[in-house]
């Protein structure tokens, strides 16, 4: 099983930022550990063996080291820490602290995923971000000498004002702070944002379609060249290094999430995953639902068969390696072939797919036009 904590608490909310986070919460740390820890204890998986745990947010670099520690340690004493589990948490640079690092890694973290995203002030500024391009750097340097050896930098392009030549500043920028991971992500204006809003108001706006598409195969070819292996739509590692817990994600693994907003794919009456629940996205609703043991509180849903095989394909498709035909029918008790084949290779006729060595996946046309193949699968 994969575990997932969720901090929701920013120093500052970010300008694209639609996650569940809030700021001026700091008070409510010690609660929410408290209420993390309960929560744990009514999971129903106590003593569960675990092999990823992922700490994300907001910030969980905001948090005290002795709340940090006493989550972890909490948490490591209620579930089954496999000797090798990959233990990440996020960090912002700009609050990322020698003392925080030296808490995490005392506590087991052994990966760090800090969310640098571009190398200049002004798009870092125009993000919303607090910290600058020194901060990113000297916070991979503290990690570093903390004893952090499996390090993710995420990166965005696509951005409102962003240049092709300051993206691949960017990448190289990244690269000489030598990563073994990098996640580069397309920029998604979300609703409610004040992104959004800028992008709807004509104040920004976003690069040419042609553009941003040459700044996905500048990430391609560029992270090729320095040996990183393309694994995910949106990932690269270097060999060794691809994140385990995200590909449990994206291959439908069991995992158990907790904290506001937290999400969880659990097995079902049916011995599938097929239960979904999700926690109350704010704070205070979160730790109201933990302190009256309300669990009546949290969304749950049961995913369907039909629900369960378009996730594994949808989900699938993201990795570069696709789906296995005999993982699909060993989880689903169908063929992908009975299933969803015409559609398959009419996609492929398109160039959009291709099957080779027992699985379907993206071809590199088909990962640049990722939304229309899975729309069609639909």
């Amino acid at each position: 099983m994969e575990l997932y904590i969720h901090l929701p608490f920013c120093r500052r909310k970010c300008r694209y930022c639609d996650f569940a986070s809030r700021t001026g919460q700091e008070a409510l740390m010690p609660a929410c550990v408290d209420a993390l820890l309960l929560e744990a204890d009514a999971s129903g998986f106590l003593g569960e063996a675990v092999e990823t745990v992922f700490i994300g947010g907001g910030t969980p670099s905001l948090l005290p080291p002795e709340e940090l520690t006493r989550l972890l340690k909490g948490l490591r004493t209620r579930f089954d820490w496999a000797a090798d589990a990959e233990v990440t948490s996020e960090a912002n640079p700009g609050t990322l602290t020698e003392k925080w690092l030296e808490a995490a890694v005392s506590c087991g973290v052994n990966r760090l995923s800090l969310g640098m995203q571009a190398a200049q002030t002004e798009l870092l500024t125009l993000l919303g971000r607090i910290h600058t391009p020194e901060q990113a750097a000297e916070s991979v340097r503290m990690a570093k000498a903390a004893g952090i050896r499996n390090l993710n930098l995420d990166l965005m392009f696509g951005l409102p004002t962003q240049t092709e030549s300051q993206w691949r500043e960017t990448l190289e920028t990244a690269l000489a702070l030598v990563p073994q991971h990098l996640s580069c992500y397309g920029l998604i204006p979300e609703e409610g944002t004040p992104l959004k809003a800028d992008l709807d108001a004509g104040r920004l706006r976003l690069p040419e379609e042609e553009s941003e598409r040459r700044m996905y195969e500048d990430v391609r070819r560029r992270l090729g060249e320095a040996g990183f292996v393309h694994y995910e739509v949106s990932n690269f590692a270097l060999p060794g290094y691809a994140c385990r817990h995200n590909t449990g994600y994206w291959t439908r693994a069991s995992y158990l999430g907790l904290g506001a907003s937290a999400a969880s794919l659990l097995p079902g009456a049916d011995g599938r995953r097929s239960l979904r629940r999700t926690n109350p996205r704010e704070l205070r609703d979160y730790l109201d639902m933990v302190r009256d043991k309300d669990w009546a509180r949290r969304e749950t849903e049961t995913v369907s068969p039909e629900e369960a095989r378009f996730e594994t394909l949808m989900l699938g498709l993201r990795l570069l390696d696709g789906v296995s035909e005999a993982d699909f029918l060993r989880e689903h008790g169908v063929t992908l072939e009975a299933w969803r084949g015409p559609k398959l290779r009419e996609l492929a006729e398109r160039g959009l797919t291709e099957h080779a060595g027992g699985r379907w996946r993206l071809t590199r046309l088909g990962l640049d036009l990722m939304n229309t193949a899975l729309v069609e699968l639909m």
